[in-house]
């Protein structure tokens, strides 16, 4: 079966997705840089790994983008830290390279060659890699075809299937039994991801549920935050914090109302507003909707703070942050396309918010059910959370620590997955 869809992939597949992307370069500057940038590494491919010690092992960790990356990173770290080893990691999209050049756990970062036999023979044969982590789902069959040709250990880390997954329709399950035999061990999330993965005739032995290392960075991440000074540490002296984190304008339109409700039962709250885009236009768009109502003013000018009840975040990369001076937060998205990341906010043990689009997300639906966060489908609904929550601590409080509880219950995946690789190496 496998040269059956070797050639089905590499005569049909392939081609038109390599056709999609240089079509799209055209229009698209990062996909274009993607495109410079692997013309340029075929050749100096040698000279970025000339660093790695020929007597240690290589460990190649793959990553698809920055977010599939910082799940990577407390494995790497850990790695790195209690191994003599080479690290080597590569990205498929710009944003994880560009973002990841000088990340100090690495010995070299690239990006992963398009899928084309020769490339893939071509840069294995330069990396000589001992051991591959694919993170989540970013694996690329000719390049599992020539790494298990090779003997080369595979492994597919914070690994997740779901039940209704479009890899199990007939002709695509049948391609992916082909790909997933490549793969030596995978990792799961869960017990559930380990028995949807069982349906592609996977060995069970191959198969183990560690967790999620998501828990881990996001914990590691926090502590980091902790000790960054955003703002003086009187500024919120007697007055509540509300951080509204990753804000939509479809958000934004049952929020804002609600907040208004909220400062005529609890003039002593704040709010802290994070677009998603703080793009000049949305945040004048947020300016002139407050103009009248209630005193804004923005972070980069938090040194003249009046004790404005709206401030107005025109930074990026400071959210996690942010969230560790919230009594409450409301993560947005959820009104959109879904929602953004609810850990962040969960792992400082406060109640979170959002609205009805958290389909994509397990951890919010597992915060909903423990009480530790809270699902509002219109502005009325919003204030009613709202003012309970900033009205009667002791909910506050308890809500809180189911936060908390959630996130501390679930670290722990990146020791479990550094002792399988121990195993190894």
């Amino acid at each position: 079966m496998k040269k059956f869809w070797y050639i089905i992939y590499n005569v049909f597949v392939f081609p038109l997705l390599y056709g999609v992307f240089w079509i799209a370069r055209i229009v698209n500057d990062k996909i274009k840089s993607g495109f410079d940038e692997r013309k340029i590494q075929e050749q100096i491919l040698p000279e970025l790994i000339k660093s790695f010690d020929k007597n240690k092992k290589t460990i190649w960790v793959h990553s698809s983008s920055l977010g599939e990356f910082e799940q990577a990173k407390p494995i790497i770290r850990k790695l790195k830290n209690e191994y003599d080893i080479n690290i080597f990691i590569t990205f498929f999209s710009p944003s994880g390279y560009d973002n990841s050049k000088k990340y100090p756990y690495a010995d070299a970062v690239a990006y992963l060659p398009f899928d084309k036999p020769s490339s893939v023979k071509l840069f294995i044969n330069t990396v000589n890699p001992d051991i591959v982590i694919f993170m989540r789902y970013d694996f690329w069959p000719n390049l599992l075809w020539q790494l298990k040709d090779r003997g080369i250990f595979t492994l597919l880390v914070d690994a997740t299937m779901v039940a209704t997954s479009k890899r199990k329709l007939p002709i695509i399950k049948a391609f992916h039994k082909t790909l997933f035999n490549c793969i030596d061990l995978f990792l799961t999330v869960s017990e559930n991801d380990v028995r949807n993965f069982l349906d592609f005739s996977i060995p069970p032995q191959k198969l183990t549920a560690v967790g999620d290392t998501r828990y881990d960075r996001v914990f590691q991440k926090s502590m980091q935050a902790r000790e960054k000074k955003l703002f003086r540490e009187s500024l919120f002296e007697g007055k509540k914090v509300f951080l509204f984190g990753s804000s939509w304008p479809e958000d934004e339109e049952v929020i804002f109302p609600a907040f208004e409700k909220l400062l005529k039962e609890n003039n002593d709250v704040v709010m802290i507003i994070a677009p998603h885009e703080p793009t000049v236009v949305h945040l004048e768009k947020i300016e002139n909707y407050f103009t009248g109502k209630e005193k804004t003013i923005r972070f980069s000018s938090k040194n003249r703070y009046n004790n404005e009840r709206v401030i107005i975040i025109d930074s990026i990369g400071i959210l996690l942050t942010l969230y560790f001076y919230a009594d409450v937060a409301y993560v947005g998205g959820s009104f959109k396309q879904g929602i953004h990341n609810v850990l962040e906010p969960a792992v400082y043990g406060i109640p979170v918010l959002f609205g009805p689009k958290i389909d994509g997300s397990v951890e919010a639906g597992e915060l909903v059910k423990r009480g530790a966060a809270f699902i509002v489908k219109n502005e009325n609904e919003a204030f009613e959370k709202l003012n309970k929550l900033f009205s009667d601590d002791n909910y506050k409080i308890e809500a809180g620590k189911k936060s908390s509880e959630f996130v501390n219950e679930h670290t722990g995946a990146t020791e479990k997955i550094v002792a399988e690789i121990e195993k190894i190496i």
